[in-house]
C-alpha cells in the first residue's frame, strides 16, 4: 500500500488527538510522508471527535475523504464514518464497547476486548487508545519494537504500562494487510502550531505573551518548552488585555514581540491594537 488514510475516533476527551500524533510518528518511522487532519469540535468532554492520518510514499498536503482503516473506540465512530469506508477497508473496534453495528458484507472487521484488557491491567480508560494502536500495528504487519520506541518517547512517565497494553492488544490481533517499510528517511513530524512557533523564532522573536485559548494554546506551550534553547521570554498573564499591553511594553523597549489568541480574545485586544497603531509600536498577533 503506497497511500492509505487511517481514521481514529471516539468521545472528546478520550485522547484522540494524542493518538493521531502517535500513529503519525509510527507511520513516519516506516518512511511514509504524513498528513494529519484533526476534527476540532467546541467540546472538552463528550460528543464525537476524530482524526484522519494519511500516510503516503509521496509528498502530500491534504487528507482523503475515503479511508482504508477505521479505528473505532465507540459505536458512534462507526455510525458517523461508515460512508468513508470502501470495499477494501478494515475496521478495528473495541468489542467491549461495540456489540452490534451495520456494515457492508465486504468490510473486514476485527473486534478486540480492549476495555477488558485495560481494566485487567488496572490502567486508565484513556489507554484504550494505546491498545487500539497496538492492534493496528499488528493488522498492518508492523514490528512491535518500533511501536515500543514511539510509545516510550510520547509517554515518558507511563511508558511501561502503555507498552504492556499495546503488547497485549498486538498479540490478540491478526495481520490483515501488509504495509511495507519505505526506503526514504523519515522527516520531522510537526504540527501547524510548532511550525508557527519555529517561524516566529526564525524571524527573531524575543518575547511571546499569551493567555491560553484554543486553538493557539499549543504555540504557547511549545515556545515555553523551547524558551531556554532560544533565549525567549515567554509570559502567561492573567487576561488577553494584559497580554497585548505587556507585548507592547516589550516592543517599546526594543524587543521583537508576538502574542497568540483566538476570536474572543482578539475582541478584548482591539483598543490596545489601536494604541499600537497610534504609537507606531510593532507587534505580531497570531
Amino acid at each position: 500500500m503506497d497511500d492509505f488514510p487511517v481514521l481514529i475516533g471516539g468521545k472528546a476527551g478520550s485522547g484522540i488527538d494524542k493518538s493521531a500524533m502517535i500513529l503519525g510518528h509510527l507511520l513516519n518511522r516506516y518512511g511514509y510522508r504524513i498528513y494529519i487532519y484533526r476534527d476540532y469540535p467546541s467540546l472538552i468532554r463528550g460528543g464525537h471527535t476524530f482524526s484522519i492520518i494519511r500516510a503516503s510514499c509521496n509528498k502530500i498536503s491534504t487528507h482523503k475523504d475515503k479511508i482504508d482503516f477505521l479505528l473505532a473506540l465507540n459505536k458512534e465512530t462507526i455510525e458517523l464514518h461508515q460512508g468513508r469506508l470502501t470495499g477494501n477497508s478494515v475496521v478495528i473496534y473495541d468489542s467491549d464497547a461495540i456489540q452490534e453495528f451495520p456494515l457492508s458484507l465486504g468490510i473486514q472487521k476485527l473486534g478486540l476486548p480492549i476495555s477488558q484488557i485495560v481494566k485487567k491491567e488496572q490502567a486508565h480508560d484513556i489507554m484504550r487508545n494505546t491498545g487500539m494502536i497496538g492492534a493496528f500495528s499488528k493488522v498492518i504487519g508492523f514490528e512491535m519494537d518500533v511501536l515500543e520506541n514511539v510509545l516510550a518517547e510520547n509517554f515518558p512517565g507511563e511508558a511501561e504500562q502503555n507498552v504492556k497494553i499495546a503488547e497485549l492488544c498486538f498479540a490478540a490481533a491478526v495481520t490483515m494487510k501488509n504495509v511495507s517499510r519505505q526506503t526514504q528517511m523519515p522527516l520531522p513530524l510537526i504540527s501547524g502550531s510548532h511550525a508557527i512557533g519555529l517561524g516566529l523564532v526564525k524571524g527573531g522573536l524575543e518575547a511571546y505573551v499569551a493567555y491560553p485559548m484554543t486553538p493557539t494554546t499549543p504555540i504557547l506551550h511549545f515556545l515555553a518548552e523551547q524558551a531556554n534553547n532560544f533565549s525567549l521570554q515567554v509570559v502567561h498573564p492573567e487576561s488577553e488585555i494584559s497580554v497585548i499591553l505587556m507585548a507592547l511594553g516589550f516592543a517599546y523597549v526594543g524587543k521583537k514581540a508576538a502574542v497568540g489568541t483566538s476570536g474572543g480574545g482578539f475582541c478584548l485586544m482591539t483598543e490596545s491594537l489601536s494604541l499600537a497603531g497610534m504609537s507606531e509600536i510593532p507587534v505580531v498577533i497570531v
